[in-house]
């Protein structure tokens, strides 16, 4: 693609050097991405990291074409609703581990980032405890690029020259709960409203939590009463093997944030799952109104769409498939670990992993992940760049063969950008 041919400004993208050679994805269907020249490349990403069902499902499109012939778009606002958006809330929160949940939809992560935080604020404040405003977050946390997000992102390059978007914020060590718990003795229990939590880190490196990490920053939450917030943007909808990843440690949030594999990414839609008792100064008694919320929160066609692919992933067994084919998954990635160019591999929960490339390597060719990106796309791979490490996501659909492709296609590029 020429200079002149683009004017499509990509996000995390330096468009210096992307305007003239933007990699154009022409079609996909399974596990696959082709370019406009017909060249197949294994989608080693589930695109960002939502494809878990993977391309070119006609039953999505099916789906959204009926209920665009019935009811394309409506809001709602005030008292209006639509039947697939109270069909998916039901679904919702019946699948999720959250107590007598309600559901507040969104339009993709960032936003229901955004929505759990101001959510948690308000419940303290409705409580009679205004001053309990500060949000807690992890070291190599991503939480979406909005104000909140932004403000407590773990990623430190995420956060740099923005300002102070959000006041009242602290990251703690991703891997420590003790940290957590000095941070709460230092601020005070009584100023914090919620702290947020992946199950497991995704873009700040791909980072499985420790042994009981989870379990024992939940407890601390419960007992100095603080909100816990599970962000499972990435790691709900199969990709931990549960409908939530939150499952899969016995967790019990009082809200959850979700996104992308709710629909696959065949649509945008995003959302907060919240525990009764979080809901419940807006649900009962008097009652309040909740002053937010998206445009097209509860959009028709995007619930239909959602309630398409949650049936495909129930029919088809891709929770099952998903905890069978962790293990595989962190073989070919472990493997890889012999390469003069990788010093770690990391996965083994979820059908999710990363290489870690030499830290040596890195300090004398600093570019060396985009090189190793691009390399192994040449090989017929899509992995994510992820600072040191190369990221993989695959949609739930792919096999094991496929997996020996995706390993040798890292191989391959690997060996060209070290000559291997």
């Amino acid at each position: 693609m020429s200079a002149s041919a683009t004017r499509l400004w990509h996000p995390f993208a330096n468009m210096a050097a992307v305007r003239d050679r933007a990699f154009l994805v022409d079609r996909a269907e399974g596990v696959w991405v082709f370019d406009r020249e017909g060249r197949q490349y294994l989608d080693g990403t589930a695109s960002l990291w939502y494809v878990n069902i993977g391309h070119g499902r006609r039953e999505i499109a099916d789906a959204v074409a009926a209920q665009m012939s019935r009811l394309a778009a409506f809001n709602v606002f005030n008292d209006y609703t639509n039947a697939p958006a109270e069909r998916l809330a039901d679904r919702l929160a019946e699948l999720a581990p959250v107590d007598d949940a309600k559901v507040f939809l969104t339009s993709g992560g960032a936003d229901s980032i955004e929505t759990a935080a101001k959510l948690a604020r308000l419940y303290w404040a409705d409580r009679g405890q205004p001053e309990r405003t500060h949000l807690l977050s992890r070291g190599q946390s991503y939480h979406g690029t909005h104000g909140v997000g932004t403000s407590i992102a773990g990623i430190q390059a995420n956060r740099d020259g923005f300002g102070d978007m959000v006041t009242g914020t602290t990251r703690v060590a991703h891997d420590d709960p003790e940290d957590l718990r000095d941070a709460i003795e230092r601020i005070g229990a009584d100023r914090i409203a919620a702290f947020f939590a992946e199950p497991v880190i995704g873009a700040g490196g791909l980072i499985p939590p420790r042994p009981g990490y989870l379990e024992a920053v939940q407890k601390i939450c419960h007992e100095q009463g603080i909100l816990f917030v599970a962000d499972e943007v990435i790691c709900g909808f199969g990709r931990l093997g549960h409908w939530f990843g939150s499952q899969r440690f016995d967790l019990r949030p009082d809200l959850i944030t979700f996104a992308k594999g709710v629909t696959s990414g065949y649509l945008p839609l995003g959302g907060v799952i919240a525990a009764g008792g979080v809901a419940a100064p807006f649900w009962e008694g008097a009652g309040r109104p909740f002053r937010h919320g998206p445009t097209y929160s509860g959009h028709p066609t995007v619930a239909a769409a959602a309630l398409a692919n949650l049936d495909i992933i129930e029919r088809e067994g891709l929770l099952q498939r998903s905890r069978e084919l962790e293990g595989p998954l962190f073989e070919a990635l472990s493997s890889l670990t012999g390469h003069p160019a990788v010093s770690e591999a990391r996965g083994g929960v979820g059908l999710l992993g990363a290489v870690e490339l030499d830290p040596a390597l890195l300090a004398g060719d600093p570019g060396l992940v985009l090189r190793a990106h691009s390399a192994i796309r040449e090989a017929g791979v899509i992995t994510r760049p992820l600072g040191s490490a190369l990221a993989v996501s695959p949609p739930l659909t792919i096999t094991t063969e496929q997996i020996g492709v995706l390993r040798d296609g890292i191989r391959a590029g690997l060996d060209a950008v070290t000559g291997s």
